[in-house]
């Protein structure tokens, strides 16, 4: 069989369920782990999920992270901030109540209504380069990883950013076989979905559910659990 190949869907800035996730992976023996994108905004705690991921990465953990359209968010924001610090907040997307980037930043102790520089300077360089060095998709044999999915029919040389982090149709509707297994977050579901092209596996963390853990063999999909692997069959 092939190694196994832990993933982590959107984590939306839950701490305490990353904590679990990579607690989770330890029990089943560990491995190299590819994180879905969307690290931040909605949950009370992006700093601490931001610091995590730099200390693995830093500690040589066998990570792949992948860039959601809340991290491309985030790093749009600060952007705007440092080149126009003095934008009208409210026509900031990010810092919209829906987003989540209210809650991001009062978790590096700054509120969204302070002086630019004040938000520039609470949030560690380590970070923003964490995000900055964000792959878009990643891919095995077997497996394509990305955000949100893919555009069907379309070349992955030809897939556009906003496509890999921000598309739900047609691709959530597309039966075809995409060559790849595409393994996906961003369009949150009850639970994870396998359809056979693809897998859902966005379960809702950051709407309170809790974050899934998938780990691959080949094509094989299981779900971790404390009292080990459930299998997720396709639909």
């Amino acid at each position: 069989m092939p190694d196994p190949l832990y993933v982590i869907p959107d984590i939306h800035g839950h701490k305490a369920k990353l904590e679990r996730a990579l607690s989770l992976i330890n029990a089943d023996g560990g491995g190299p782990v590819v994180f879905l994108g969307d690290y931040v905004d909605r949950g009370p705690d992006s700093c601490g999920v931001l610091q995590i991921l730099v200390d693995g990465v830093e500690s040589g953990q066998d990570w792949t992270l992948i860039r959601g359209n809340h991290d491309q968010m985030m790093m749009d924001t600060l952007i705007l901030l440092r080149d126009h610090p003095h934008a009208a907040r409210a026509d900031i997307h990010w810092l919209s109540y829906n987003s989540g980037g209210r809650e991001t930043l009062l978790s590096y102790g700054v509120d969204p209504d302070d002086p630019a520089d004040d938000i520039l300077s609470a949030i560690p360089s380590a970070h923003q380069d964490l995000l900055a060095d964000t792959k878009l998709w990643h891919q095995t044999p077997d497996l394509l990883f990305a955000h949100a999915g893919i555009r069907p029919g379309v070349a992955l040389s030809d897939q556009t950013c906003k496509d890999l982090m921000w598309i739900r149709e047609p691709f959530l509707s597309d039966t075809s076989d995409h060559g790849s297994l595409v393994v996906h977050g961003h369009s949150p579901v009850q639970f994870p979905e396998h359809h056979g092209n693809r897998i859902a596996l966005d379960g809702g963390a950051g709407w309170g559910r809790p974050l899934r853990v998938a780990v691959f063999e080949g094509r094989a999909c299981w779900l971790l659990e404390e009292d080990g692997r459930h299998p997720l069959s396709r639909d």
